[in-house]
């Protein structure tokens, strides 16, 4: 394995600037989401069916936010695309306190998908220009601001959200604004890793777009794939597995509930990862760990019929989504030459929102053919089937993996 390392910069962005940012964001996020199908349905009277439309396109907004950030990280000054994209995600929420009707909120829904693209692969780009800590430690410790965030705009919504939905979009808004304060205020170091890196592409001492090696590129198609169909199941735990529960007596509180379990598990497998991050020995075993943890999830939930069982397979499936969530994004970093590091951190949110975006319908028609019990066995095969393909892949790569530091 070939190591090619980055001098350690005194001058790079603090890593608690960053982390603000990623809380106060995703805290903002958290107060739209979980709301939009109780909203458009209960009080817009909207349809399931046109609800999932409306799904889609922030799923599908989202994805084309990605892309397209991650193209201009590597070729633009990545200080303004975010300050951008942070500003007018508070417009927009600003104006969803205002026109929250229909069809606008969907129209509105869009484009925050879009800016959620746009922000977390931006962010996660920007992350990348850090050489003072292993990336490893960073995406753990994002990913347990991220969860955080959940956590606390999911719990501030269920207080407010009967009481003034308008309330709701002026302090998402607000959060926004202090995200973009903190971004026009901390993140300008990333100005000059911009001059830096557009300096030595003029003086040739790099490509301009230096190409991701052949097994390196391979290895980053298998975690993207394993990502994707990772997602296309557990999107089901979002949306079709509260059926399921009513279906079987269980209360719908108790279905909410296994999400307050979920948020608390993550954070506090992050707390330990970030304060022992060698409990596995390295990424690719903490990946493999958690892809494994989310199917026996599946195998679990073939023999839950009870609030219990479906407690401990949330726990199991929180396990995997806290330990491979966070290290296939920090693996990708280290495959990734410094002038495509936003273009595979783009890449990422795709196959995550790929997966998002087709989970729900992918599990709904194999529901209706088949019934719960086939998609849970079949959910468990598929992603155990991507355990098969990464090991003999890393195994068969591995050796010549050329690891940018």
């Amino acid at each position: 394995m070939k190591l090619t390392h980055g001098p350690i910069k005194t001058d790079e962005i603090k890593l608690r600037w960053l982390i603000l940012g990623e809380l106060a964001a995703w805290i903002g996020s958290s107060f739209v989401w979980p709301l939009t199908s109780v909203y458009l349905n209960k009080q817009l009277h909207i349809s399931l069916s046109m609800i999932g439309v409306v799904l889609f396109f922030n799923c599908a907004g989202n994805i084309l936010g990605s892309m397209i950030a991650g193209r201009l990280y590597d070729r633009c000054n990545p200080y303004p695309l975010i300050l951008w994209g942070l500003g007018l995600g508070a417009v927009v929420l600003f104006i969803m306190a205002a026109f929250h009707g229909w069809p606008e909120y969907w129209i509105w829904l869009t484009i925050t998908g879009f800016l959620s693209g746009w922000d977390g692969t931006l962010i996660n780009s920007i992350a990348t220009s850090l050489k003072k800590y292993p990336s490893r430690y960073v995406f753990n410790v994002f990913y347990f601001s991220q969860n955080l965030g959940v956590v606390t705009g999911t719990l501030i919504v269920g207080y407010l959200y009967d009481y003034s939905i308008v309330l709701l979009f002026i302090i998402a808004g607000a959060l926004f604004v202090i995200a973009f304060i903190n971004a026009a205020i901390n993140y300008r170091p990333i100005i000059n890793f911009s001059k830096e890196r557009s300096n030595k592409e003029k003086s040739g001492e790099k490509q301009k777009a230096q190409p991701m090696p052949k097994r390196n590129f391979m290895m980053t198609i298998t975690f993207l794939t394993t990502l994707a169909v990772t997602w296309l199941m557990y999107m089901n735990w979002e949306s079709n597995l509260s059926v399921y529960m009513v279906s079987l007596g269980i209360p719908f509180h108790l279905y909410s509930l296994l999400w307050t379990l979920n948020a608390g598990v993550i954070v506090i497998v992050q707390g330990i990862l970030t304060r022992f991050p060698h409990i596995f020995k390295n990424l690719f075993h903490q990946i493999v760990f958690g892809i494994i943890m989310f199917s026996l999830s599946f195998v679990t939930l073939i023999f839950a019929k009870d609030f219990p069982h479906f407690a401990l397979s949330m726990f199991i499936l929180t396990l995997g989504e806290s330990t491979a969530f966070p290290a296939i994004p920090a693996y990708v970093n280290e495959l990734s030459p410094i002038t495509s590091k936003g273009k595979y951190q783009g890449a990422i949110m795709v196959a995550s929102g790929i997966g998002r975006a087709l989970g729900p319908l992918f599990g709904g028609m194999i529901i209706d053919h088949a019934g719960y019990i086939p998609f849970f066995t079949v959910a468990a095969v598929i992603i155990f089937l991507m355990v098969l393909l990464l090991i003999p892949m890393y195994e068969k790569l591995r050796k010549h993996l050329t690891i940018y530091k």
